[in-house]
């Protein structure tokens, strides 16, 4: 896939996640942002698609997970139409699982650390 884009707080979080990432091959592009305002801004200012494939997570300040999904979706269908979003969180809080459950583009609730099984098997779970 072209692009992944990882949305945490957490910068050894990010590293690690990066990693994990590069090391499977599985995209050409791995955009690292540190908050959801920041990734906002970011897919406003794209030319081309949205990243096929958004890691986020759900506990960070100033604005959670939550709130970027709800940003999320308003952004036009053509944009944001094959985007897929796997929740990477620390969160073992059942309503948040349901929450983001709810979304549409919400794919997968994954518990940190991400790892290759974890990783590998998300993608089947995804794409498949």
């Amino acid at each position: 896939m072209k692009e992944i884009l990882l949305i945490d707080d957490n910068i050894i979080d990010n590293y690690i996640n990066e990693f994990i990432i590069k090391k499977a091959q599985i995209a050409e592009t791995i955009t690292v942002k540190t908050s959801p305002v920041e990734a906002l801004n970011y897919l406003k200012e794209l030319t081309d698609d949205f990243p096929k494939l958004i890691f986020l997570d759900i506990k960070m300040p100033e604005m959670d997970g939550f709130g970027f999904l709800e940003a999320f979706n308003n952004f036009s269908e053509e944009q944001k139409g094959h985007t897929n979003i796997i929740m990477l969180t620390s969160s073992y809080n059942i309503n948040d699982v349901q929450k983001a459950n709810k979304n549409p583009y919400v794919k997968k609730y994954l518990l940190k650390p991400l790892d290759a099984l974890k990783l590998s098997e998300a993608l089947k779970d995804v794409f498949l």
